[in-house]
């Protein structure tokens, strides 16, 4: 991730959607003048979701997500329309390519009615269109406005070999994008101009080559965007930097690995909590992770923990999710329970097989997916934590750690 780009979970993500040979390809091409997705007359050249980050005028950045064919055939091909679902649970907008020669078939009714059920923002594009008649072009975009009460403006014919209505279907798009909540942030309304705040990462195997993890590069910029002063240290500078700085900081936040040192060497009466909490609130989800992480007390021999990642990278032999977070569980319940890992796209459909779930700070991961994870948990009624909310927990700081919220420790 080049420090100068939006990260992919800020990104608006638009998947688009359709039967094999609909034209999603073709159209993913002409909406975005590359061809960034393989054409072909052979039916499912697209085998797996393909993501690319872009920027695309008039919406800015954003994700264009091409999926598998909904009509592919075969054991593979259900893993593929499976996939194709999947990536509903990360899409801000769905754009959903019907083949306008057919008309919309079975397998475009049903992933339409799941789009509208999960109240995703929808545009049909009824392709193909030099094949078709004028007639039959106003009386199926009729047809289906009444049956599915779409907006007549969010239905199009399109040709992508001639463009079109592309630029229309780039408009259309640009009207459905989200606006931005404007009371979101990181850090920024914690903190007020000339305030100093100190970070601190720590620096070991784990950590990336010459750059920092992308929550530090995100809570850096929103300091600066607040006026204040980010000072960036190891845990091993901490105390000296502290003693030396002449001013009390407002704020230490630490990277949750570093919890308990920092918490030792950060006197009680300087605000402390960690990167993965403040995210848990940028994320909208901080009381739920709170709560959940008193589903550590609850263990019993034999229980199972989904710890699951919404990135993928590779793992150092000490790495947090699959050795350090297990061994601290282990050792804080005193407990015989098993783990079972996740990472990236995967999210298992059935979690009643688990007695609570430790996810990442979701960082990797926008909005609406991390939004679709929670409600998964709530539905099955499995408690659910994230990795800096645990270890604060198990650590027996973190009531310290969101004292800077006093709303919720109320």
């Amino acid at each position: 991730m080049s420090l100068n780009s939006t990260p992919s979970s800020e990104r608006t993500h638009i998947g688009i959607f359709g039967r094999r040979n609909a034209g999603k390809s073709s159209l993913i091409n002409a909406l975005t003048g590359q061809n960034l997705a393989i054409v072909s007359d052979v039916r499912g050249t697209t085998t797996d979701p393909v993501f690319k980050a872009m920027e695309l005028l008039p919406l800015g950045p954003v994700v264009m997500i091409d999926t598998p064919g909904l009509d592919d055939t075969g054991e593979l091909g259900k893993l593929r329309i499976q996939k194709a679902y999947q990536v509903l649970n990360k899409t801000d907008i769905a754009v959903l390519v019907v083949d306008g020669t057919t008309g919309i078939t079975p397998q475009d009714n049903a992933i339409l009615i799941r789009i509208q059920d999960k109240k995703i923002p929808l545009l049909l594009v009824l392709n193909k269109a030099d094949l078709v008649s004028e007639h039959v072009h106003q009386e199926m975009i009729v047809s289906t406005h009444l049956k599915y009460k779409i907006p007549l403006e969010n239905i199009l014919w399109t040709n992508t070999t001639e463009h079109l209505h592309i630029h229309e279907l780039k408009e259309r798009l640009g009207s459905l994008v989200p606006s931005e909540d404007s009371s979101r942030f990181i850090v920024r309304d914690l903190v007020k101009p000339g305030d100093f705040v100190v970070l601190v990462v720590p620096i070991d195997s784990a950590a990336p080559k010459g750059r920092l993890i992308l929550p530090q590069q995100q809570t850096i910029r929103d300091l600066l965007d607040a006026g204040t002063t980010a000072i960036v240290v190891k845990e091993t500078e901490l105390k000296s930097t502290l003693d030396s700085l002449g001013k009390k900081p407002a704020l230490v936040i630490t990277d949750s690995q570093a919890f308990k040192e920092v918490d030792k060497d950060t006197p009680s009466d300087i605000l402390l909590t960690s990167f993965s909490i403040l995210f848990a609130r940028y994320k909208g989800n901080l009381e739920t992770v709170v709560r959940g992480a008193r589903a550590l007390d609850t263990l019993e021999d034999g229980d199972t923990i989904l710890i699951s990642e919404g990135c993928t990278h590779h793992r150092q032999c000490d790495d947090i999710g699959t050795v350090k977070l297990p061994r601290w569980v282990c050792e804080y319940t005193g407990k015989d329970v098993s783990f079972e890992f996740t990472s990236g796209t995967e999210f298992p459909l059935d979690l009643t097989r688990y007695k609570m779930i430790i996810h990442c700070g979701g960082c990797m991961l926008n909005e609406r997916e991390m939004k679709y994870r929670l409600k998964c948990a709530d539905d099955a009624d499995i408690p659910i934590t994230n990795y800096g909310t645990a270890i604060a927990y198990m650590k027996g700081i973190l009531e310290r750690s969101i004292e800077i919220f006093p709303q919720l420790r109320k």
